[in-house]
């Protein structure tokens, strides 16, 4: 039987003989402790977030062919996709025609939607009355054309030929009334057109009334550009668009293409006003 000896007083140990153990390192238990729980809580941490993995890669696999349901689909993920009217779950990634249907209660409820025939409801006065209307054409510009000279009298179709009258009844003040238009071979000029429709052109270098038959040189004979005439302010002088330097003129209060120049005798006779319409 081991004799018990008392371990010596650690008090003074250069009195009784005792000396500490340095076969080992101080602080060695507690290092391996240290260690120890670092393994531990590493291990912890490779095993959590392998846990973790495992049920996406489940869910990844159960998604291909069916729906998770609400348990399944954990982890944080929020779906704001809206619910069919059936209350089934549409797959993600798919489009539902039944949910759009459902989703737009505007179109399934329109009478085209539906089939239906029942007729579109008339549109409420307040509706109507503020659709914009049509702007009305501008009257066509009449003009008559009066003499300079003899002011009394003025432009008048009679058996086709313009003449130069006095005006009298309805029927006269009718034929001496005309639409102005942009001339038919220039728009800046113009061409005269009578009540029933006829054109005032120049033929043999008289005027008269004519049917447009379509031809260039109608178009040419009916087109006069205006110029301000050097007799008398305000009024105008009637050159022909084919026949530069000659003018519309009265002689013998017959009207007629004659040549201008300052060598020409009454020159009075080729200025005209344009007044308003007599018609």
């Amino acid at each position: 039987m081991p004799d018990n000896k008392s371990r010596p007083s650690q008090e003074q140990p250069w009195e009784n003989g005792w000396a500490p153990d340095t076969s080992r390192a101080p602080g060695t238990r507690r290092l391996w402790l240290a260690g120890g729980l670092a393994v531990a809580t590493i291990v912890a941490c490779v095993t959590a977030i392998a846990l973790n993995d495992k049920p996406v890669d489940d869910k990844s696999e159960a998604g291909q062919g069916q729906t998770l349901s609400d348990d399944e689909t954990g982890g944080g993920l929020i779906s704001f996709a809206t619910p069919s009217a059936s209350g089934s779950t549409t797959p993600t990634g798919k489009k539902s025609t039944t949910a759009s249907a459902s989703a737009s209660p505007k179109t399934s409820s329109s009478p085209e939607a539906q089939g239906s025939s029942t007729p579109h409801a008339p549109a409420s006065p307040a509706a109507s009355s503020t659709t914009k209307p049509s702007t009305p054409k501008p009257a066509a510009t009449q003009r008559s054309v009066r003499s300079v000279n003899y002011p009394d009298r003025y432009w008048h179709v009679s058996g086709g030929l313009v003449k130069l009258d006095q005006v009298g009844g309805s029927e006269s003040r009718e034929d001496s009334t005309f639409t102005v238009v942009k001339g038919l071979a220039d728009s800046s000029c113009s061409t005269f057109v009578t009540a029933d429709g006829r054109y005032l052109r120049h033929r043999d270098f008289v005027l008269r009334a004519e049917r447009n038959d379509g031809s260039t040189l109608f178009k040419q004979d009916a087109t006069f550009c205006a110029v301000p005439s050097s007799y008398s302010s305000g009024a105008v002088m009637l050159e022909s668009v084919n026949y530069p330097g000659r003018f519309l003129r009265h002689k013998n209060f017959a009207l007629r293409l004659d040549a201008y120049g300052y060598g020409s005798n009454h020159r009075e006779d080729f200025s005209f006003n344009l007044v308003d319409g007599l018609a």
